[in-house]
């Protein structure tokens, strides 16, 4: 990377804070004044403890950020207690599945869609109303709960022909944005992962990144801005601990959504720690070298089960002493070591812990990061226009057209 040009970006995106932060964009300013908001908390716990003890399942139905960041926000939850089902795909095969699994009159039902127009929503919505209609019988509208646009949009008038309580989607807040909403949120909280927290974490990192110096997410598109200078297209983001998948997964879809217009952008590239050592690494460390690295490590040492090898193997015994979480740790500093020994670019993301604070703050740095980076190439963070050519198209092919 050059030093010169990552400066250059660094001082840009420097010039950037007062803009961003007194005249958002319109679909900026809720994202940027969520983390400080409590006004809406009362009501997204009381709808959570009304899932938390009324219910056995909830199965939560959306697309794309509709899903994946109450998804990954769930993997705090405390244990036992409700069961979560994410529908985010139409495959026949799973919903099947799924409708012969759960106990009907104990299941609720959160269906997101923000512009109430989402096809594959507005399928899996009108499957599951079906089969709880005829299982259900009379009391099946109260197990329902859309949240959408409140502009008379599909998903929203058949919500009320039915009588399903409707929640408003903030009009400006993007889907893939909408993660410290309700969407996310409520299924959080039904499983009994502090909210309040994870905002207050998001805070944190609001605070810090807003300040009269340059913070951690405005360098970090410094750094992707002149790496990209080096052709350098990949950004391959690492974790070893299998709770931060979720978070890999819906930064993948902000940072795409976001960033490739115009012949501009990056991919990102989500690698789970051990299992992609034996399946990814020798191609990051021999392949082309186009990809730079993210390692988002969590301290693991001492923790977890005891590894003591079996005295008749004396080959093992280096195990000994050690618990699974030194072998996760050992394992990442030398993934680390090894792509830095090999030249490739590599930032380390490092927490003692990971809890509600920690995982919001990681969320709204992996947010600024996304609209710093947006902000330096010159392209709109907030729209996804190429996509729906193929929403167009796939009305076309159910229509005969």
């Amino acid at each position: 990377m050059n030093q010169q040009r990552f400066d250059d970006f660094c001082e840009h995106a420097r010039r950037l804070i007062p803009a961003i932060a007194k005249a958002p964009a319109r679909e900026c300013a809720p994202i940027l004044a969520m983390p400080a908001r409590t006004d809406d908390l009362a009501e997204i716990e009381a709808i959570a403890n009304d899932y938390a003890n009324g219910y056995e399942s909830l199965v939560v139905i959306g697309m794309g950020g509709s899903s994946f960041g109450s998804a990954f926000l769930a993997h705090l939850r405390k244990e036992g207690g409700l069961h979560l089902h994410f529908v985010d795909n139409i495959d026949p095969h799973t919903t099947a599945l799924l409708i012969n699994q759960l106990a009907w009159s104990r299941t609720a039902f959160l269906v997101v869609s923000k512009s109430g127009n989402t096809v594959e929503t507005q399928a899996q919505f009108s499957v599951f109303l079906r089969e709880a209609k005829a299982r259900i019988a009379a009391n099946y509208a109260k197990h329902f709960t859309v949240i959408t646009i409140v502009n008379d949009n599909p998903m929203h008038r058949l919500a009320k022909h039915h009588g399903i309580r409707v929640l408003a989607h903030d009009p400006d807040l993007g889907g893939r944005y909408s993660v410290l909403s309700a969407v996310g949120l409520i299924p959080a909280a039904a499983v009994g992962v502090d909210i309040r927290a994870l905002r207050a974490g998001a805070h944190i990192t609001m605070v810090e990144n807003f300040s009269s110096n340059l913070a951690a997410a405005g360098e970090a598109a410094a750094m992707h801005m002149a790496l990209n200078e080096k052709h350098i297209s990949m950004h391959v983001f690492m974790h070893y601990n299998d709770r931060l998948g979720g978070l890999a997964r819906w930064h993948r879809q902000c940072w795409a959504e976001s960033l490739g217009k115009q012949g501009k952008g990056t991919t990102l590239i989500p690698s789970r720690g051990a299992s992609d050592q034996h399946s990814q690494l020798q191609l990051y460390l021999e392949g082309p070298s186009d990809k730079c690295f993210t390692a988002l490590i969590v301290d693991g040492s001492g923790q977890g089960a005891p590894i003591d090898a079996d005295g008749s193997q004396p080959d093992l015994a280096y195990l000994n002493g050690h618990t699974l979480g030194d072998l996760f740790m050992a394992e990442q500093r030398a993934t680390n070591a090894t792509l830095v020994e090999s030249g490739h670019p590599l930032r380390t993301l490092t927490c003692a812990t990971l809890d509600e604070m920690v995982l919001g703050a990681l969320l709204m740095h992996c947010t600024l990061e996304v609209i710093f980076t947006a902000a330096l190439m010159g392209v709109n963070a907030f729209d996804q226009p190429a996509i729906e050519v193929g929403k167009r198209l796939t009305i076309d092919y159910l229509t005969g057209k």
